[in-house]
């Protein structure tokens, strides 16, 4: 890892690594902590450290199981073709390869790997105790437009880290002071290991058919002011509700699509409770 923030390196170092089948090679996951366990799935272009201010949090209370998804970080591509429900597919089967039939998960998504966990979910069914998701597209809602900055040969690091520094400025946080050195570092490692493209899929509205399937407790956590949340959140919320009436909801104050990390101390609160709620649908 090209990361030199210690307590990225010591969660890297305590980190028991598993690994199940994707494609033709491994899906990576991470383990941390111990107690119920608890399934943390990143975004698009992303890898495990989505949540690198999340698990020192949970990993106390919680035994966290924190994959790279099929095609990112340090995971395997999935087979043809190339779809959420493929990954979907190797994401279920690794968890209950890993996670003992008796346990109950709870599956938490952020972004693209909210989408995955949606899909995973409705195969999954009685092996989870609740979906939580985070900032999702594949609603059905207007898709945002965002013309990214690129890296070009010949940029010097500077030139290189600016760029990754552009695309979290646009998408990722609502505030650009909070964007640290460390946030750069991962934006930039996870960047350089994507082969999996997610974004054509976001234009869908998977996430929202999907979850007439899914049988368990929603929960949703958002910032306040993610830029792919249009109109807003609220009618974000209103497309889960669909199919959950049951949906509980956190919205953290100014925050954005990155809200984990941008409010990680706000947005830990609000996860940790709706992991500790117990209602179940009718």
């Amino acid at each position: 890892m090209s990361i030199h923030d210690e307590v990225a390196l010591d969660l890297e170092r305590d980190a028991e690594v598993f690994r199940t089948p994707c494609g033709e090679g491994d899906l990576v996951w991470r383990r941390w902590g111990s107690g119920e366990p608890v399934v943390l799935c990143h975004g698009g272009s992303g890898s495990w450290m989505h949540w690198i201010k999340t698990i020192p949090a949970l990993r106390l209370r919680y035994e966290l199981w924190v994959p790279d998804l099929p095609g990112l970080g340090d995971s395997a591509m999935p087979p043809s073709p190339l779809t959420p429900a493929t990954s979907a597919g190797i994401l279920a089967s690794g968890l209950r390869q890993l996670v003992a039939p008796d346990r109950r998960v709870h599956l938490v998504g952020f972004s693209f790997g909210a989408h995955i966990a949606t899909l995973a979910a409705a195969e999954l069914q009685d092996r989870l105790s609740d979906l939580t998701i985070t900032g999702s597209a594949a609603l059905g809602l207007p898709r945002v437009q965002l013309d990214f900055p690129k890296e070009r040969s010949g940029m010097t690091a500077a030139e290189r880290r600016n760029v990754h520094r552009g695309t979290l400025e646009m998408l990722m946080f609502a505030d650009p002071a909070r964007i640290e050195e460390l946030a750069i570092d991962i934006q930039a490692a996870n960047v350089a290991k994507a082969r999996f493209r997610s974004r054509e899929f976001a234009a869908t509205d998977e996430i929202r058919t999907t979850l007439a399937r899914v049988r368990v407790p929603l929960r949703a956590i958002w910032g306040e002011r993610d830029v792919l949340a249009r109109p807003d959140v609220e009618a974000c919320f209103s497309v889960l509700r669909l199919h959950h009436p049951e949906l509980v909801t956190r919205t953290i104050p100014g925050a954005g699509h990155w809200v984990m990390y941008e409010a990680a101390d706000d947005y830990n609160a609000a996860l940790a409770e709706l992991l500790q709620l117990r209602c179940r649908p009718d």
